[in-house]
């Protein structure tokens, strides 16, 4: 009995652990998102950018970091989130801001689906090649299908309603920005529900022995396709918002360069954790952003000489090796 009770007092500590991280990460991210509004009145564009591939860094890392899946192609389902919306307004004249943010989840969803159904009869090094092949063949019918997508001329034309029939959106950016960070919190609560739930830690554990899940009763391919789907919902949301935004979709939304992007802003904050995938995409893009206006000659050196850096001497990436050595701490104290 006392065994029983000590082990109920340990769940309900950990759950309340739990919580609070959760509500200190919601707390961040609104901290962060009032201090870029009044901090960076002029460049709101950019902040609304860098929330956009936040979700599709997210979405990469439920995938890789939490389910073990190898791509270098997930852009293709942020791509085809952005053109899903961005051809409801354009070409339907649906221009309600919501609608078509449910256009791009369920044009991300329908792509992940497509796309994990190939990558995942594969393992390592072919799901790779599969997964820069898809990459490559979305570019290439995007670009074919210019009488819908506008193929390297881009689509053009969306134009978003009011939210709500009330918030325009100016040329400053202030409305799409709030429109950002009230859909970036909306999925990151989602999220960490999600990683939680027995289908987020059935996904860990086919990471970690797929055999022994196996061995389980469970199917790994079906709950692995699940994820991808779920996977792509998430990037069509910044797909979405990428195209509401910025009022054009551009072959580059399906570019290999974006997917090996979002790959490396994961790995430099940290895979399997969602603070991580946010903080590796806010430094990356922030110190990009610094540094090719600083020096427009040699910027790419200093990015390679920083990643290479955090290889190196933080192997789990920012966050997780601030994390780390933060719970080290926490152990080692009396």
């Amino acid at each position: 009995m006392t065994l029983a009770l000590q082990d109920k007092e340990i769940l309900i500590q950990r759950r309340r652990t739990a919580l609070s991280r959760d509500l200190g990460g919601i707390a961040v991210i609104i901290a962060a998102a009032v201090i870029g509004y009044f901090a960076f009145p002029d460049n709101l564009a950019l902040l609304t950018r860098i929330i956009a591939i936040a979700l599709l860094v997210l979405s990469l890392d439920l995938v890789t970091g939490y389910a073990g899946i190898a791509t270098l192609g997930h852009a293709a389902l942020f791509g085809s989130g952005a053109y899903a919306a961005g051809i409801l307004s354009a070409h339907y004249g649906i221009n309600d801001p919501l609608l078509m943010t449910l256009a791009g989840i369920l044009g991300g969803a329908i792509a992940g689906l497509l796309c994990g159904a190939v990558i995942l009869r594969a393992h390592g090094l072919p799901q790779l090649v599969l997964s820069i092949a898809l990459i490559n063949l979305f570019h290439e019918f995007a670009n074919k299908a210019s009488s819908w997508t506008g193929g390297s001329d881009g689509l053009s034309g969306i134009s978003p309603d009011p939210i709500f029939g009330l918030f325009e959106f100016d040329l400053y950016g202030h409305t799409a920005y709030v429109f950002a960070v009230a859909l970036l919190l909306i999925v990151f609560v989602l999220l960490r529900l999600l990683v939680r739930s027995p289908f987020g830690m059935l996904c860990r554990g086919i990471k970690e022995d797929p055999l022994r899940i196996r061995a389980m009763g469970a199917s790994p391919q079906a709950a692995l396709a699940k994820m991808y789907v779920l996977s792509g919902a998430v990037a069509g949301v910044g797909g979405a918002l990428n195209a509401i935004s910025t009022q054009v979709v551009g072959l580059d939304s399906l570019s290999f360069t974006q997917s090996a992007e979002a790959l490396v802003m994961l790995v430099l904050g940290g895979t399997g954790s969602l603070f991580g995938a946010l903080s590796g995409t806010v430094i990356f893009m922030l110190f990009e952003d610094y540094v090719s206006a600083a020096n427009p000659f040699h910027w790419l050196t200093m990015i390679g000489a920083l990643l290479i850096a955090v290889v190196l001497f933080a192997p789990k990436g920012l966050y997780g090796t601030a994390a780390a050595f933060v719970a080290r701490r926490k152990e080692a104290r009396p």
